[in-house]
């Protein structure tokens, strides 16, 4: 039997050992050159985005109103609960492709395709999803320094996004070119998006009138018509309630929306095979980077309710959705907006980045190990993955530009939540298939913590909508026929173990 075959057929599985000595393959060795503060960087670059310059204005005012902050610390605390798990992965299993690789040393080839495919939610749709966003900020910029330039322009009848293609350009490039090289960009970048954030809690903070925080949790808002209850979070529809905007159910919907906003985090772990000393920096990259954000989004939060009733921030008839600059606008300081949208540019620009490296690991990885066609993963002279680079970074910008992705952002949560909860079982898995493993970190009362992990994020899967659910079965159900077709007949551990 083959090194790293333990089960035949679809339930085969990569032994940690295996997964290691394939990083050594001379063809596809990635450059090992990060540090604990490069991982720091990259999840703080990809977590403050979009989430606290958007998502935390139009959910205080659409769902859960000054509760949002509430909100956001029950999204933190789910995240945390899996962070302690994919950091004590990621030191055991320093292999690129996070969830994808810990779920081949687990639960087998099948389940690591299908967490392999999820990611594709996590990673590459949120990059086209925020590069969208990103395109819609330099619109914004633009216009506030006078020039009427549009980025999205018509082409054939097709809308085409201008923006999000050259941001996606740029950014392939640089990933190209080097993983340390994106870390420095990536560094300078956060630097002055973390600057503007601590800008913008410091002045409104001046603005605070603590009236604005009652009711904390507003009571709930009559349910619209809603055809067959599509749109409802599947919660409310078992718990017979009519919709998720405030009340309670408000609040619990608002943690799974903002949830949004702490995606990326585990991108960390992506760069595992990349990093110099795995064991001490990976736990230290992904728990310290979590811990910055979670304290920045909460107190922009307080801040953003605080300055203004909630029922300001709601989103418009014309479908206009408040922002940070909603809320500074409402009390006179016009002049902030310019600020915000700089800071906001900034932020989603390095979102992108981390967001297309994560994506591009993890389908390294599934190349590596035949799932995918194996001449992807093959590394150039500067240590990177070029071709799958390549490639993805073409699919995102070709999505990004011609499509209307506003609705798949709840598609995001689902995955990354589906992810969370599989690494959180794989972590109780591998204690008790693999207690010799040498861990560099070593998750806290287990089973506990992996339970609570798992059961806080099904809490919040359950919260997203129910035609959110029926598209990620849709989802899956075309990735396992990839893999079927495909990936079981390809698979460089089923080969060795055919021979």
């Amino acid at each position: 039997m083959a090194l790293g075959e333990t089960r035949n057929g679809i339930m085969r599985t990569k032994s940690v050992e295996q997964s290691i000595a394939d990083t050594d393959e001379p063809d596809t060795k990635l450059r090992k050159d990060l540090t604990t503060w490069d991982l720091i960087v990259f999840g703080v670059a990809v977590v403050i985005g979009a989430g606290i310059f958007t998502l935390a204005a139009s959910t205080a005012g659409d769902v859960a109103g000054p509760s949002v902050s509430l909100a956001f610390v029950l999204a933190a605390i789910a995240c945390a609960l899996a962070a302690l798990c994919y950091a004590e992965f990621a030191s055991t299993v320093p292999v690129a492709g996070s969830a994808y690789t810990f779920s081949y040393a687990t639960f087998g080839e099948f389940v690591a395709w299908i967490i392999g495919w999820d990611l594709v939610l996590e990673f590459a749709v949120a990059a086209a999803v925020v590069g969208k966003g990103w395109s819609v900020y330099l619109e914004t910029v633009f216009n506030q320094f006078g020039l009427d330039v549009p980025t999205t322009v018509s082409i054939g009848g097709l809308d085409f996004d201008w923006g999000v293609v050259l941001l996606i350009t740029v950014l392939t490039t640089l990933l190209v070119l080097g993983t340390k090289l994106s870390s420095r960009f990536s560094m300078v970048i956060t630097a002055i998006k973390v600057g503007i954030v601590l800008f913008v809690i410091i002045l409104g903070a001046f603005f605070i009138n603590v009236a604005n925080y009652t009711p904390f949790i507003p009571p709930p808002a009559p349910a619209e018509s809603d055809a067959g209850g599509m749109t409802q979070s599947l919660l409310s529809l078992f718990g017979g309630e009519a919709n998720s905007t405030f009340g309670v159910y408000g609040l619990l919907a608002a943690a799974s929306l903002v949830f949004f906003a702490f995606i990326g985090f585990d991108v960390v772990a992506t760069t595992a095979e990349e990093t110099r000393n795995p064991q001490r920096s990976l736990p230290r990259g992904i728990l310290g980077s979590l811990a910055i954000v979670t304290v920045l989004y909460v107190a922009v939060a307080l801040v953003l309710t605080g300055m203004v009733p909630y029922t300001d921030l709601a989103t418009q008839p014309d479908g206009t959705r408040a922002t940070l600059a909603t809320a500074f606008a409402t009390v006179g300081v016009d002049w902030a907006a310019t600020i915000i949208a700089v800071g906001a540019l900034a932020g989603l620009t390095t979102v992108v980045m981390v967001l297309l490296l994560g994506q591009i690991r993890v389908g390294f990885a599934m190349a590596r190990d035949g799932l995918l066609p194996k001449w992807l993963a093959h590394t150039g002279a500067h240590g990177t993955p070029y071709r799958v680079s390549v490639i993805i970074g073409v699919a995102v910008g070709i999505v990004a530009a011609f499509f209307p992705i506003g609705a798949l952002e709840e598609m995001v949560n689902i995955g990354t939540l589906f992810a969370f909860v599989l690494v959180s079982l794989g972590v109780v898995v591998l204690r008790r298939t693999r207690p010799d493993l040498p861990r560099g970190f070593r998750t806290p009362l287990v089973p506990l913590v992996p339970i609570l992990s798992v059961l806080a994020c099904l809490w919040l899967m359950l919260n997203l909508s129910v035609e959110t659910w029926l598209r990620f079965v849709i989802w899956m159900v075309i990735g396992i026929a990839i893999y079927f077709s495909y990936g079981r007949s390809h698979s460089v551990l089923g080969q060795r173990a055919s021979r």
